[in-house]
């Protein structure tokens, strides 16, 4: 099954929404082997509507539309469609008296505005996809010929839960109806971190093309280069043994520098490896300020693990807090290993942890030096008495500089806890 998605609202087109419901469509139905072949918006006017849905409709019989199901005068979707059609609208009375028990239970006082009678209003001859997270309901309208439109609502929240309950099912029956032995497109993601993409692309070298008949992308972000194995055209069955195949083969090639798989946080990782070797951690932050700190708090039962950190930004904090010698910020200055060293024996001193990380470097987009440009970072992670110390220089804008720190800390610490 081939299906296009349309999804619909002028703030999708001037940028003020991102769109991640179509991003949430092309990801959910590929995982039961259907796929979509094309995705595009329009704003919020019934003729572009209309023609982006025809043309659709044209290409693949089978079209999912998002937006424009609400009580305003900018929701046109569901009239423009029906048009497309050859429907005329109706009140639907029962749908009229769930937007009002849906009202009085919100407490809101008085009669239901007439606005949401527009909600009411479906095209003649449709079915109507439920909606249990919202009052928006869905619309289902075919024709003779079997072509179909699927129009779901615009907010997210509403719109994943509607595709999981009312349009999946009616799909997946559709699909079932057409073929024994239904095929899926299904991926499998490996998560690295500390090696670039074209680096990766060496180490892998052959394996890289469309290992064991799997296609291979590489997506890199500040966090590192993920992975992706896909599967296209087989059975469950098959496309989960050949994902598992083809993830242990680059496993095997590439090494350490996995660190998880699919939406996996070094963060959790890190924080796992400790608590199963019963260790705490205490952190020295300079150009992260905090941000190492946020990354590894935002995982539940971190409490568990983390003692807590200083955000030593001035030097005489550093001094103070940390115990960082003013003899070594004057021989070596702020940004050094030497440094970062004393910035991580101190805080694990001083909060009385197993292990810590230090860093201290230029974030940008000032500050830089010809020895030390925006960029350079100092890490130190101290185990015990002992510090290791490096320095990478980082790419990318202030914010993109101070996150490639925070994960490189991360990974530093996860390698050390590995040897």
């Amino acid at each position: 099954m081939q299906i296009e998605v349309v999804t619909i609202g002028d703030e999708l087109l001037l940028g003020f929404t991102v769109d991640t419901n179509a991003a949430h469509l092309a990801r959910a139905p590929a995982a039961r082997g259907v796929a979509i072949v094309r995705r595009s918006t329009c704003g919020d006017d019934a003729s572009e509507i209309a023609a982006a849905v025809r043309e659709a409709l044209d290409r693949t019989g089978a079209v999912i539309t998002t937006g424009g199901l609400g009580p305003t005068a900018d929701d046109m979707t569901k009239e423009a469609i029906a048009a497309l059609f050859g429907r005329g609208m109706r009140l639907d009375e029962a749908i009229v008296e769930s937007l009002r028990a849906r009202w009085l239970k919100r407490g809101w006082g008085g009669e239901l505005p007439k606005s949401n009678l527009q909600q009411a209003m479906i095209p003649e001859g449709c079915e109507i996809l439920v909606n249990n997270h919202g009052s928006a309901p869905g619309i289902w309208l075919e024709d003779a010929r079997g072509r179909w439109v699927a129009m779901l609502p615009g907010v997210p929240r509403e719109m994943r839960g509607m595709l999981a309950d009312a349009l999946m099912p009616r799909i997946e029956a559709r699909l079932a109806a057409a073929t024994s032995a239904p095929t899926v497109i299904r991926s499998r993601t490996l998560r690295t971190t500390g090696i670039a993409e074209s680096a990766l692309a060496d180490k892998l070298g052959e394996l890289a093309k469309a290992p064991f008949g799997l296609s291979l992308a590489y997506l890199p972000q500040t966090s590192g280069v993920d992975l992706r194995l896909t599967s296209r055209g087989r059975t469950a069955a098959e496309a989960d043994a050949l994902l598992a195949r083809g993830a242990t083969a680059l496993r095997e090639r590439i090494g350490p520098v996995v660190y998880g798989e699919g939406v996996d946080d070094l963060a959790a990782v890190v924080l796992q490896t400790m608590r199963e070797r019963h260790l705490t951690l205490a952190l020295a932050e300079s150009c992260t300020g905090g941000l190492l700190g946020a990354r590894l708090t935002a995982i539940p039962g971190s409490s568990d693990v983390l003692l807590g950190g200083v955000v030593a930004y001035a030097n005489a904090v550093k001094q103070s807090q940390l115990g960082v010698r003013e003899a070594t910020l004057s021989a070596h200055g702020a940004v050094s290993e030497e440094t970062a060293r004393e910035m991580a024996l101190g805080a694990r001193e001083r909060l009385g942890a197993s292990v810590a990380i230090a860093v201290t470097g230029v974030a940008g987009p000032g500050g830089g030096t010809p020895e030390k440009p925006v960029g350079h970072v100092c890490f130190a992670v101290a185990i015990g008495d002992d510090a290791q110390t490096f320095t990478a220089n980082l790419i990318g804008d202030r914010a993109e500089i101070r996150e490639r720190a925070a994960q490189t800390a991360l990974n530093a610490l996860r390698r050390a806890l590995a040897t």
